[in-house]
């Protein structure tokens, strides 16, 4: 089995290739290496994998790049590049947002017409639901996103469906929820947050810190992913990737200092536009579509990614 993963050097993305190869596939990745954060960073989530046969790393745009040719001789895509992030979407970012999460996407949909894939799995977020008023929710609730970020990954999801009921492209979206663990971007708040309690340093926690969030670890996420690209399921097809441990962020804070070993000092800011106050999500889909269920609870997770840490200061 051959394997097309976009965004193959990123956090999730280059989890993702390792458990395709461990499993047995030939895996093309592609990166652009964009220097949202230290492309260094990205490269080295795949450095071990620089004499491994079976792996290929292409430094790529897949905005103007030859993707029709991407997906020669290959069974599944794994589309999981995409411009993170919430606060960064809003007034002249949104530019890179509509032409990276949503013209990017409609382009591998465009090609993969061509193309008899097993299956075209689409990388989305728990971002497109927005404020909720019931948790956890499931994927019928109304979508309505809270940030131009979750628009566009929306949107991504709309093109999925579409292509999928007129064309017959095998897509299934996952909603991620919150994605934490070893590999995690810098800009993450886990990621800062962990480094902070190491390092002895404040950490800016905006909004009251009773935000509520549905953490998810990143082999979970893995796992659920690898299966929606196994699973036979109606083109179009959206489901939850949920970690089902949902915490106030305050004791999300109080939790890291107690692993990390040192309390946080926080940095009090007030919230900022497009934050929500709580994400959660019913994984009952996921069970009954692809056999799936989180297995990593937040403090199992949370410990080893202080481990991650740790190992990189050594």
């Amino acid at each position: 089995m051959r394997a097309l993963v976009t965004g193959a050097a990123g956090f999730i993305g280059s989890t993702l290739t390792d458990r395709l190869l461990a499993e047995g596939w030939n895996v093309r990745g592609v990166d652009s290496l964009t220097p949202y954060y230290d492309p260094q960073s990205k490269r080295a989530n795949v450095a071990h994998l620089d004499i491994v046969p079976e792996f290929e790393l292409m430094e790529l745009d897949l905005a103007d790049c030859d993707v029709i040719g991407l997906l020669d001789d290959i069974d599944a895509v794994f589309h999981l590049a995409g411009q993170p992030g919430v606060r960064m979407s809003w007034a002249d970012g949104f530019t890179t947002y509509s032409e990276t999460n949503i013209g990017v996407t409609q382009r591998l949909l465009e090609a993969a017409r061509g193309h008899s894939l097993m299956r075209f799995v689409y990388a989305s977020s728990s971002s497109v639901y927005g404020d909720v008023d019931a948790v956890p929710t499931h994927e019928e609730h109304p979508t309505r996103p809270h940030s131009p970020y979750g628009v566009t990954k929306l949107a991504g999801e709309h093109l999925c469906s579409a292509y999928g009921r007129n064309f017959g492209v095998p897509t299934t979206s996952l909603r991620y929820f919150t994605v934490y663990g070893p590999r995690q971007r810098p800009d993450m708040a886990f990621h800062r947050l962990i480094e902070a309690a190491l390092e002895g340093e404040t950490f800016p926690l905006f909004g009251d810190g009773r935000q509520v969030r549905d953490f998810t670890f990143v082999d979970d996420i893995v796992s659920a992913t690898y299966l929606a690209g196994l699973t036979e399921i109606p083109p179009g097809s959206v489901i939850n990737a949920a970690g089902g441990d949902s915490m106030e962020l305050l004791d999300v804070v109080n939790l890291v200092g107690e692993l990390a070993g040192s309390p946080v000092q926080l940095d009090w800011q007030p919230a900022q536009p497009g934050d929500v106050r709580r994400t959660g999500g019913s994984v009952e889909r996921a069970r009954e579509l692809l056999g799936w269920q989180p297995a990593f609870d937040l403090r199992a997770g949370i410990q080893r990614q202080v481990d991650w840490h740790r190992a990189r200061r050594s």
